[in-house]
């Protein structure tokens, strides 16, 4: 039987409320709402942790962050937990990551055979935060509310170099593919680091929004003594005395994201028009690794579970799976087991020790009852927080703060604390009981501590001396690229043409 080429297309912080159904039909998306059409949609989909390193290595191993070990923006993705790319390279097929997935340590390819670009952020321990110093804000790294005020036009920043880059050398590699001179199934990464702030864009996409009725908020800042626990220290990590947000900098923010996701939807049409020249077929899947909360409550960023951080847009167009909408919660763990079942690789070897469910049985109609399950314990926080969406109901709980429950269904905006009503006293009880057999949230507080300590003296020795980042190093071989002596140019000519000429 062959198997099935693969091409994930991967976004960073888009907010999946913005895709109910595939992109909300006031976004330009033209190439993103055509690949909805022929997806299975899943429109309740959830990060497995709202921080991009976190997030990623749960999304290619299946693993939470409590079990890989991948707290924060900071913490080792270890060469020894598999993910998608390593199952799938080991069942025959060619690997490829052109873009961002932010491994942090040594390993620089975990599982992909090909890595096309260097990665926009740092890989050491640089970024790590320290529970032992609880208010603490690093401020040469951690977010502040300077990408809401300085929200613009630009015809070029450093992520659109990034992404342009990205784009190009995707391009550059599916053409090489359709060459026809590997005769394996290949599994091709995409990942961009759009629509993540800062919030700029080319005036070509911010012109799309000039009329758009979304620009500001549905839920405006409840200011910060009304905000829950968490939700302040992330506004004090976010150093938000320092700013003077006014309603023109929300509008121009949210106006530049929405700009930068049209300017995403341009960068996957080519790479889909790629495809469709060079009559290459895939199972083509698109994910975001968190949200963006976009001014929503007065928050910005991610970090949280409200929906807007923690709700991710997942389609997978297969040609195994139904077009459709799913409603049932699933999360971004699941997409490694549902590669291996749609590309007919067997993971039972270390079924044992992952989260995630395939999600080919839902898609084709087959009921799933397990909870949805998230964690955080990054910037912003000083012991993990952990969540369970579980049917209409997300129940959240962190040690330092008291519990929330929150009807999703009622209450979309999650503007209704309902964890302390007694009519809600039986859902409690079940929720806590669910959490209780997955988490020892005593335990995770003292491994993330662990963790951090040891990443602070490793990453302030390593900057003594002599210093040899981890940073990858995009490989080229000069030698074997266009026309060289020990190449014969009639061959060189033929084969590098695609379609081969008489």
């Amino acid at each position: 039987m062959t198997k099935p080429n693969i091409l994930i297309l991967m976004v960073d912080q888009l907010n999946g409320t913005l895709f109910p159904d595939g992109p909300a039909d006031w976004l330009h998306a033209p190439n993103l709402k055509k690949l909805a059409a022929k997806s299975t949609r899943f429109a309740n989909t959830y990060t497995a942790s709202p921080l991009c390193a976190p997030g990623r290595a749960s999304f290619m191993s299946g693993q939470l962050p409590s079990r890989t070990g991948v707290y924060d923006n900071a913490a080792e993705f270890r060469s020894d937990i598999p993910t998608y790319a390593h199952h799938l390279r080991r069942a025959g097929y060619y690997t490829c990551l052109s873009g961002k997935m932010h491994f942090v340590g040594p390993d620089q390819l975990h599982g992909f055979e090909d890595r096309l670009t260097t990665d926009i952020y740092p890989a050491d321990f640089g970024w790590t935060p320290d529970y032992r110093k609880p208010g603490e804000r690093i401020d040469w790294w951690y977010h502040n509310m300077g990408s809401v005020t300085g929200a613009g036009v630009a015809e070029i920043s450093n992520q659109m170099e990034y992404d342009d880059e990205v784009a190009y050398n995707a391009k550059a590699k599916l053409y090489d593919l359709a060459r026809g001179k590997d005769d394996r199934p290949w599994c091709v990464t995409v990942s961009f680091t759009h629509p993540h702030d800062p919030y700029v864009a080319r005036r070509k996409y911010w012109d799309l929004y000039e009329d758009c009725e979304h620009l500001e908020p549905e839920i405006a800042d409840l200011g910060y003594d009304n905000q829950d626990s968490h939700s302040k220290r992330i506004f004090d990590a976010n150093d938000w005395r320092s700013f003077d947000i006014t309603t023109e900098d929300i509008r121009k923010s949210r106006r530049a994201y929405f700009a930068n996701i049209s300017y995403l939807d341009d960068k996957i049409g080519e790479i889909m028009e790629v495809l469709d020249s060079t009559r290459q077929e895939a199972i083509i899947l698109f994910v975001s690794d968190h949200g963006d909360m976009l001014g929503e409550r007065g928050l910005w960023f991610k970090m949280t579970f409200f929906e807007g951080s923690s709700r991710v847009p997942l389609m997978i167009s297969a040609p195994d799976l139904p077009a459709g909408r799913i409603d049932t919660p699933v999360s971004t763990i699941d997409v490694t087991p549902t590669l291996g079942a749609l590309a007919g690789v067997d993971m039972g070897e270390i079924a044992p020790w992952t989260d995630g469910e395939n999600l080919v049985p839902l898609a084709k109609g087959v009921e799933r009852t397990a909870p949805v399950a998230m964690e955080y314990a990054a910037e912003a926080s000083y012991a993990p927080l952990v969540s369970l969406r579980y049917g209409k109901w997300k129940y959240n709980r962190c040690a330092l703060d008291p519990d929330q429950l929150f009807d999703l269904e009622a209450d979309p905006h999650e503007l209704e604390n309902l964890a302390d009503l007694p009519e809600h006293a039986g859902t409690i009880q079940t929720l806590r009981a669910k959490s209780d057999m997955r988490w020892d949230l005593a335990r995770f507080d003292a491994e993330v501590r662990a963790s951090q300590a040891c990443r602070w003296v490793v990453y302030e020795s390593l900057r003594q001396g002599g210093y040899y980042p981890w940073d990858y190093q995009p490989l080229q071989k000069a030698s074997e690229r266009y026309m060289r002596n020990h190449m014969d140019l009639n061959d060189v000519e033929e084969s590098q043409r695609f379609p081969r000429g008489e």
